[in-house]
């Protein structure tokens, strides 16, 4: 499955971006799906999974209540929208899709996305 990140952009501190990852040859549903990122000189760490069906969520400490996870099987889209957002949010966010396993952890990721960049203005 191919996977296609948009939706970066750069941001001032308390702003909102949603960030979009659109599936291709493959079958969206029977993947679930996952945004990480990397920072800066930093390691790529798990933001957001969501399970194939929709209906399970799961988030950073650091996100949550800040962040949504969702999709639309029917489109094979997934969103991510990042409210509130701060300066330590700033970097590259990939989709990710993962087959029999939540994609929480890099290791249970199947297929990755590009990457968009997020930029948050202090």
């Amino acid at each position: 499955v191919q996977l296609q990140a948009s939706g970066g952009g750069l941001v001032q501190a308390g702003g909102s971006l949603r960030l979009s990852c659109v599936a291709s040859g493959g079958t969206f549903n029977y993947y679930d799906m996952g945004w990480f990122r990397q920072a800066p000189g930093k390691e790529r760490e798990f933001v957001a999974a969501v399970s194939w069906t929709g209906g399970s969520t799961y988030y950073a400490d650091a996100v949550k209540g800040r962040f949504t996870i969702s999709r639309g099987n029917a489109k094979k889209i997934m969103y991510l929208q990042m409210n509130n957002l701060k300066p330590e949010d700033t970097a590259v966010y990939y989709c990710a899709a993962s087959r029999g396993s939540l994609a929480t952890t890099q290791g249970a990721v199947d297929y990755w996305g590009q990457g968009t960049l997020v930029t948050v203005s202090s």
